[in-house]
Order: C-alpha cells, then sequence, then structure tokens
C-alpha cells in the first residue's frame, strides 16, 4: 500500500517533530510548509526559552514531555541541568508535596528539597526565603531552534520536503475530504493536511470551516545584564548549568544564558493577540510572534526577581520581549482530524515541553490508528459546541493564563463564564440549595444545602469523620445524608449532562456491532453495558446501548470524542444524532424507587414487568418518557428520560409523589461514593486507552464470539500484568482525590484513579492501577502530601456482590 501524501503547515518544533516521527515510519512523501523563511520562521519556536518541565497533573502531558527530554538528548538538543520549583509559602510547599506524587505516580524522578540544598544547588537563592523545592534532575532546557534544523535535516534524508516562504491561503476539499493545500507559490496535493501552524492555528482551521479553540497570548521574556557570580560558569556552547526554576508563588522562572539570567513572568495581565494584526516579516531583530517588551507590566515581576535572587540587584534588565504562544480554554493542547472534512488534522497549542511526545501521538494515530499515550485529554473534540464561541474562549483562556501556576484543586470549577448550560430542573435544584460545580459547560449539582438537616438524623455509624483542609475543599459531609438516603429510601439525580445519541437507519445494528465488544443482537427493549476498543484492544470509551426499535438505539456516550468517533465510522444510511440538549434524565433509585415511581404509570414496574437492563417507552404523571433499568449507584431504580420540554414537569411530578416516601434531591458527590462502592469504572479516570478490558476488570463486556469489531484480533492471547483494583484505606479518615502514588513493598507500582468515602461501608476508598501481583488483601501504602497511609486492597464490589439490592 503506497504510503499517503503528507503536507504539515508550520515548520517549528512540532511540524519538524511530526515529519521526523513520520518518516521514521514509512511515510516519506511528506511536505512541510512556512510562512516564514528557514529556519528560524518567526513562529513561538524562534523565541522559545525552552524550560521543560515534565511533572504535571496530567499522566499523559508527563509522558508527552518525557519522550521530548528521551528524543532531544537523543539529537543532542538538550541541557539536562535539571529543575526545581521552589516554594515560598506554606501553601506552595504542601502543593510540592503533592506534585512530588505526580512525579512518582507517572515514573520521573524527583525529590523535595530542603532550603539549604536548594541554595547549594542555585547559589543566587535567598535561602531565607523559601522552604524547599521540588527537583528533578532529568528536566533541563530544549534547544529547540536548534532540534529543528537536525529533525527537518534527518526528515529531509528520509524523503521529507521542508519549504519556507510560503503562505497556505486554503485547504482544498473534495467529497468531505482534503486533496491538497492552496499557497502564494501554487498548490500542493496531499491525502492528508496537519495544521502545526502555532497562533495561526486557528486562520487555518477556518479554512475548513473548523473552530479551532485556541487564544493567541503575550508572555514577556525578560534578559539581564551580566550577572557577577555567574561569570566563568558557561560558555557559549553549554550556556547553563544551573537547574532551571520556578518560582510560582510569583509567576516567574528563569534559566540561564551565559553569564546572564532569563527571567519568563506570567504575573502581568493577560495580552491577547489578534495574529491578523501581526507584521509577517521576519528579519534579524523582529519576528511576527515577538512583540515589543512593557516595561511597566514587567517592574513587579523584576522587584520579585531580586527578592528571591539578591545578586541581580547589582545588574538590571537589558532586552525583552513579549512573546505569542497559545492558549485554550482548559489549558491543554489541540489534536485531532476534523468532523467535517476526513484527512485534516490539528496539532496545535502544543508547547516545545510536549513538542515530540505529541507529536510522535499524532504520527501513531496516522500510521496505525492508535497512540501509545492516550490522547483523550488533548483530543479537540473534547470540547462542547458551546465551548467553542470565540467569546468563551477569550475569556476561558486568558484564565488559564492568570491561572497557570495556582495552586487549583481537582475540582476548582470556573468562576465564570457560568450558567452556559442548565437542565430543565436547574430551577428546583436552586430552590433546594443546589451546590453547583460545572463540567462541559453544564452546571451539575455535588450537594444540596436542603439535606443539612437530615445530618443529625443519620446513625452514628454512617457519620463520615472529619477530612483533612485538601480534601474537604469543593466538598460537604451533606454529601454522606444524601448517600445515605439512597441507600435507605429513594433519591433523585439529575443525569442530564451525560452525553447521548441517536443512532438509526437501516443497517444500524450491524454498525454498533462492529464498534463495540459486546452482544447488541438483542429484542426491543434490550440495554446493554459495551466497550468500544482502538485497534490496539485499548478501552477508547464504555457505552450503554439500549434498542429501542428495530434500527433506533440510543446510547450513553462519554463526550464528544464518542461523537466523532461514530461519526467518522458510520456507513451511509446510518445516522448519528446527538440528543443530549434536546432530552434530560432523571435518576430514581433507592429501595423505595418503585414506591415512588409505580403510582404514577399504568406501565408495570415491577421487577417482572421491567427486568434489570430492560428499557420501555412509558408515561408518568402523564409525561412521554423512556426508562431504562439502570442503576450507577448500585440500588433499585430507573434512568428516565424525557424531552426538554417535559422535563420540570417530570421532575415536580415525582417530588410530589416522593414526599410521603422522603424524597430528596442528591448530587454528584454522594453519587461518585455510592459507583466506588458498587466498583463501577468512570471512563477517562479509572480507565482509557492505555488499559485493555481485562486489566480494567470489564472483560465481562467483551464477547468475542459474536464475530468480527474493531480491537478484537488485539486481544487475543492477553495476559494482564495489572490491574485495576479496589483500595480501602486502612486509618478510616485519609480521603485521597486521585493520582497519588500507591508503593507496594515500599516500591512505587502504580497510581490512585478514583476515590472517594464510602459512606455505606464507613470508610475512605481508592481505585488504583497495581501489578497483577498486588492480590485481595495486600497490603499497600498512598503516599498523601508527603505521607504514607496504609491501604489494603480490597474484594469487589464493596456493596452488595451479589447484585440482590438492585435486583428487587
Amino acid at each position: 500500500m503506497t504510503a499517503p501524501r503528507v503536507v504539515i503547515i508550520g515548520a517549528g518544533i512540532v511540524g519538524a517533530n511530526l515529519a521526523d516521527e513520520l518518516t521514521a515510519r514509512g511515510w516519506t512523501d511528506v511536505t512541510v510548509l512556512d510562512r516564514g523563511p528557514l529556519p528560524r520562521t518567526g513562529g513561538s519556536t524562534s523565541h522559545a526559552p525552552g524550560l521543560v518541565f515534565q511533572t504535571n497533573a496530567s499522566k499523559a502531558m508527563t509522558d508527552f514531555a518525557r519522550y521530548t527530554v528521551e528524543k532531544l538528548l537523543e539529537l543532542d538538543c538538550f541541557l539536562q541541568v535539571g529543575g526545581m520549583e521552589v516554594a515560598t509559602t506554606p501553601e506552595r510547599w504542601e502543593d510540592l508535596k503533592r506534585k512530588h506524587g505526580w512525579a512518582t505516580s507517572w515514573g520521573v524522578e524527583g525529590s523535595l528539597i530542603d532550603a539549604a540544598e536548594c541554595v547549594e544547588r542555585w547559589p543566587l537563592l535567598d535561602g531565607s526565603r523559601i522552604f524547599g523545592a521540588l527537583h528533578v534532575p532529568t528536566d533541563g532546557l530544549a534547544r529547540a531552534a536548534k532540534a529543528v534544523e537536525v529533525l527537518a535535516a534527518r526528515a529531509g534524508s528520509r524523503g521529507a520536503k521542508f519549504i519556507g516562504s510560503t503562505r497556505v491561503t486554503d485547504v482544498l476539499q473534495e467529497g468531505g475530504r482534503v486533496t491538497g493545500v492552496r499557497t502564494d507559490q501554487g498548490d500542493f496535493p496531499a491525502d492528508v493536511v496537519v495544521s502545526c501552524a502555532g497562533f495561526w492555528g486557528r486562520e487555518i482551521g477556518a479554512m475548513v470551516g473548523m473552530d479551532v479553540p485556541l487564544l493567541p497570548l503575550a508572555h514577556q521574556y525578560a534578559k539581564t545584564g551580566q550577572v557577577a557570580e555567574l561569570v566563568g560558569r558557561n560558555t557559549e556552547e553549554v550556556e547553563a548549568s544551573l537547574p532551571i526554576l520556578r518560582h510560582q508563588d510569583q509567576d516567574l522562572y528563569f534559566r540561564e544564558h551565559v553569564d546572564r539570567l532569563g527571567i519568563g513572568s506570567y504575573a502581568h495581565r493577560p495580552m491577547p493577540v489578534e495574529e491578523s494584526t501581526l507584521d509577517p516579516a521576519v528579519t534579524e531583530t523582529a519576528m511576527p510572534s515577538m512583540l515589543p517588551f512593557t516595561e511597566d507590566d514587567f517592574a513587579p515581576s523584576w522587584e520579585q526577581s531580586q527578592l528571591l535572587l539578591p545578586a541581580l540587584r547589582q545588574t538590571k534588565v537589558e532586552e525583552g520581549f513579549n512573546g505569542i504562544f497559545s492558549f485554550t480554554p482548559d489549558g491543554q493542547s489541540l489534536v485531532g482530524e476534523s468532523a467535517d472534512v476526513r484527512g485534516f488534522w490539528l496539532a496545535e497549542a502544543i508547547w516545545v515541553t510536549h513538542s515530540a511526545g505529541i507529536a510522535k501521538a499524532v504520527a501513531e494515530l496516522l500510521v496505525d490508528g492508535h497512540s501509545e499515550v492516550d490522547t483523550h485529554e488533548v483530543d479537540v473534540h473534547r470540547f462542547e459546541d458551546v465551548q467553542l464561541a470565540p467569546s468563551y474562549v477569550y475569556e476561558t483562556a486568558q484564565q488559564n493564563f492568570v491561572e497557570v501556576y495556582d495552586i487549583l484543586h481537582p475540582l476548582q470549577p470556573k468562576l465564570s463564564p457560568r450558567d452556559l448550560r442548565v437542565t430543565p430542573f436547574h430551577v428546583r435544584q436552586r430552590e433546594l440549595g443546589a451546590v453547583f460545580l460545572e463540567a462541559g459547560g453544564w452546571e451539575r449539582p455535588h450537594w444540596f444545602e436542603a439535606n443539612a438537616p437530615l445530618l443529625k438524623k443519620l446513625p452514628h455509624d454512617a457519620l463520615p469523620p472529619a477530612r483533612d483542609a485538601w480534601s474537604a475543599q469543593f466538598h460537604s459531609p451533606i454529601a454522606a445524608a444524601e448517600a445515605w438516603h439512597t441507600r435507605n429510601g429513594v433519591a433523585l439525580f439529575d443525569m442530564t449532562p451525560l452525553k447521548r445519541v441517536e443512532i438509526s437507519g437501516p443497517g444500524s445494528l450491524e454498525f454498533l456491532q462492529s464498534l463495540t465488544t459486546n452482544q447488541l443482537d438483542k429484542s426491543v427493549g434490550s440495554v446493554t453495558y459495551t466497550l468500544m476498543l482502538d485497534t490496539a484492544g485499548g478501552i477508547r470509551s464504555d457505552v450503554t446501548v439500549a434498542r429501542l426499535e428495530p434500527e433506533v438505539f440510543q446510547v450513553g456516550i462519554n463526550g464528544g470524542i464518542d461523537v466523532d468517533h461514530f461519526v467518522k465510522h458510520a456507513p451511509p444510511g446510518v445516522q448519528v444524532r446527538d440528543i443530549t440538549g434536546g432530552t434530560c434524565c432523571v435518576g430514581v433509585w433507592g429501595p423505595l424507587a418503585r414506591d415512588l415511581v409505580q403510582p404514577l404509570s399504568r406501565e408495570d414496574f415491577s421487577h417482572q414487568g421491567l427486568k434489570y437492563f430492560r428499557a420501555r417507552k412509558a408515561r408518568i404523571a402523564g409525561v412521554p418518557v423512556v426508562a431504562m433499568r439502570l442503576s450507577y449507584v448500585g440500588e433499585l431504580g430507573w434512568e428516565i428520560y424525557t424531552s426538554a420540554d417535559n422535563g420540570l414537569r417530570l421532575w415536580d411530578a415525582l417530588w410530589a409523589a416522593g414526599q410521603p416516601l422522603g424524597v430528596i434531591a442528591a448530587g454528584r458527590a454522594a453519587f461518585n461514593s455510592l459507583r466506588l462502592e458498587k466498583g463501577y469504572r468512570l471512563w477517562g479516570t479509572d480507565m482509557t486507552t492505555e488499559h485493555d478490558p481485562y486489566e480494567a476488570g470489564v472483560d465481562f463486556a467483551v464477547r468475542p464470539a459474536k464475530g468480527e469489531f474493531l480491537g478484537r484480533d488485539a486481544l487475543e492471547g492477553r495476559t494482564p500484568s495489572r490491574r485495576l483494583r479496589c483500595l480501602t484505606i486502612d486509618d478510616g479518615r485519609t480521603v485521597v482525590l486521585g493520582k497519588e502514588p500507591v508503593f507496594v513493598d515500599g516500591v512505587a507500582a502504580g497510581y490512585v484513579t478514583s476515590a472517594a468515602y464510602g459512606y455505606t461501608v464507613g470508610r475512605p476508598i481508592a481505585y488504583a492501577w497495581l501489578p497483577a501481583s498486588a492480590d485481595i488483601g495486600s497490603g499497600v501504602e498512598i503516599e498523601y502530601f508527603g505521607r504514607r497511609v496504609a491501604a489494603t486492597v480490597a474484594a469487589e464490589p464493596l456493596v452488595d456482590p451479589g447484585m440482590e439490592r438492585i435486583r428487587r
């Protein structure tokens, strides 16, 4: 098979890496175009200071950074001087303990060092101002501009062509596929076009009608004059020997330039840039990505720099610029293929730190159909339509710039914009004192202040212990009352934000069968939990498929990435329709659920009348609904769907009928605890494409005997070397939050995925990836803010293993 023709737009660090990765895999018909002259094109790579700190809250981003370090070392384009992040406040010191946990979880060598060792490693520091630092010896400085030249030469030796001073003016397409690009120097045919254009990415995306949610922002970088203490330490060839340094309490970072210091600052006001206003000319002294330095904005940062590094008082800022790079609504990169124009790909908003790693992942997706590292966190289709609005991108990208070095809690929601998407039940939830957090633009109640009095009525053994200050943020003990009431009474849960699509038309069953692992050829009314795999057998999603008519299926999915997957593979005649916004869903769960629902309907909601994992169209209080006998919390009940216009009427009817039964509204905090007690996995957190069904404990949803499906062959002969395990915390009170390292026999061997306090079982729960040898009953330790917490591998599920409660 002939390799496709590829055009890469952008010859910076991302485009050059992608050309190298593709040609290394045999795709040698690669042309790299850039509007600027080669090799210094005038994009962000041309001025990048090159600091590479690998540790990140995201495992994927850490993996991408680690590969970047490995590759640049191989190319002799990396100074591995190490990295230090100093703490000048108690809060930052605690956060560095958490960050050290991330490094340990993701396999990055690092250590927490005291102030004395900080000064030993960085003699210019005022040790009296710092508590300590996180030191990572494998961090360092990328020589980005040199790397581009080396990569271009290597890719060129395999057949790639790099062409500068060529501006792309259009992306050519026919029949929904790219056919090439048009430039001011002529047309270039292509089967695949990848935009690696950096802050020009919005302009390129618009050529295929694609909203690219990035915002170019200017970021200050200054260089001092000669620093006496640095004289003689370095050479022009080896320009740095001190670790790269971050002072995140003041939004600053530092690196050496022989005997001068470079200082980067995020402490200034956001400076959004309209790329169409930039001068495209590139000269020895100017380029479009470098704007004039604004001294007033830098003045506070200079003062803070002198406090941390007193030696700077003997010098001054000699030069500086405001360099442009890209921010997105959630601070992550943008990778993926257009939903409308096949063959058009994005690889945008990628910093030098992650450049080689993400380029490798994109090359793997193009050539092999799957990436070794899970990419859902950077997939462009992760955003909802409302999050693609220019006003939303403009506001949230700037906020991400402001918060780039802030200490952020995992549950911390945006303050603005809010109330973008509210469910039909929102007005009633507000009346009940709902405390909303936000995800995907949706307002999602996490608990209800109206339930506070229920805490006083709980049995003593159902009251949870007090939490530490960190885990107590964005949490309320009211969740205990809501969980207890769900297990012992009945509660209403708003499930509307969970995305769902309708798949219909001739061939729908065969289409779904080809993409999923479980047997879907069942009678109308069946509901099936199943998986979607990638070509390597990794779990790309878990979905719930309800067969409502012979050729109509409602599929509960995990987000826009799944929608794109269905649309991409759908054959002619099969329609994929996102119905989330036009519908709503309330989960009615608890041992009294049937007592609430049955009197409101003429349909039979008995156990025999509507069995577990069955669906039926019905009327409840006159409202037309689809009721599915499912329970993500492990109790009797249904997911009840109706159209959005009928939603409030449905809620009010259920609420009124439930008053004699003590019905309550319950939120996501209780929901998360209940689902972990039942051992239900959350895709994207507990399992991703990096895990197969046998490792993740969801192989019950795999039916190889049903016939061919995507990823089936890759599962043959698998023997898991690791497993997702349930842990209970031995001290009964420490609630971890996820991503903490887990130690087996004193050695870091895995990491926590999901965690919560188990209100039914009366102790904290964590799920973690561990070696398969860590069997039930094994003792392990979780590192939480620098201290080891004992835990035990437990049999799952912790609640109702015989499924009696859910099948009443």
